[in-house]
């Protein structure tokens, strides 16, 4: 598969089916791998550092962003510097806050000037992005997740908050954003335009790279056939 020359966006494969990571890294247009323990739990994932190791057994060439999973900072920070361990390629993946609302921000910064990757994930807001790359400024190549498919739960359009994030990591030369949580194609296309450096998308998602440029009049006939042969193999009458 061969992306549009205009898509300068990077892009992440968002999973934590092994099988599915392993299918992806394939592809040289993956640019890298995040993964989160509400995926893992999904796919059945029964042992966290066990899968974190097989997966980077194959994948030694790109990132891959593995999350701690303690609400205690000083706990995060004990499992972050483990987690930073397992492999060069390993970003370790820090929440903006706790469940208790606390901010990362120093941990996040002592990581980061301590030689540690960090991805700082669960963002939503542009003062949350302007605070986390203060602290990261100067530090160890980061990312910071931006949840623009969340923002757009809730009405919201992403986009501008997406372009002023963009627009505020200009002079931090080790900050890229990842556009995080997409919720359609679209969003590739919305992300490259406004110049975010990475895009973090599941397979569900990324099936849909084949439908670029397709002819809608054959997608509608598709469709057409596709309605028509589930009413036929359903049985349904009238």
């Amino acid at each position: 598969m061969k992306l549009p020359a205009s898509i300068k966006t990077k892009i992440f494969a968002d999973g934590a089916d092994k099988s599915g990571m392993l299918e992806m890294a394939r592809h040289d247009w993956i640019k890298g791998f995040t993964t989160n323990p509400t995926l893992m739990r999904k796919v059945g994932v029964g042992d966290y550092e066990t899968f974190a190791h097989e997966v980077l057994e194959v994948i030694t060439d790109r990132p891959i962003s593995f999350e701690v999973i303690s609400d205690d900072f000083e706990e995060m920070e004990k499992q972050a510097r483990r987690i930073a361990n397992w492999a060069e390629n390993v970003y370790v993946k820090i929440p903006v806050t706790n469940t208790r609302r606390n901010p990362a921000t120093e941990l996040i910064r002592r990581l980061s000037h301590d030689g540690i990757k960090v991805n700082v994930t669960a963002i939503l807001t542009l003062e949350q992005i302007v605070t986390v790359s203060e602290a990261l400024e100067g530090g160890s190549p980061a990312y910071v997740s931006l949840f623009a498919g969340r923002v757009a739960d809730t009405g919201r359009d992403p986009v501008p908050i997406m372009k002023a994030a963009v627009e505020s990591l200009r002079k931090y030369s080790n900050i890229e954003l990842i556009w995080a949580s997409p919720r359609e194609l679209l969003n590739l296309f919305q992300a490259s335009a406004i110049g975010c450096h990475i895009l973090t998308a599941t397979t569900d998602i990324l099936k849909k790279l084949e439908l670029i440029g397709k002819d809608l009049n054959e997608l509608s006939l598709e469709t057409v056939k596709m309605f028509y042969d589930d009413a036929t193999k359903a049985g349904y009458h009238l």
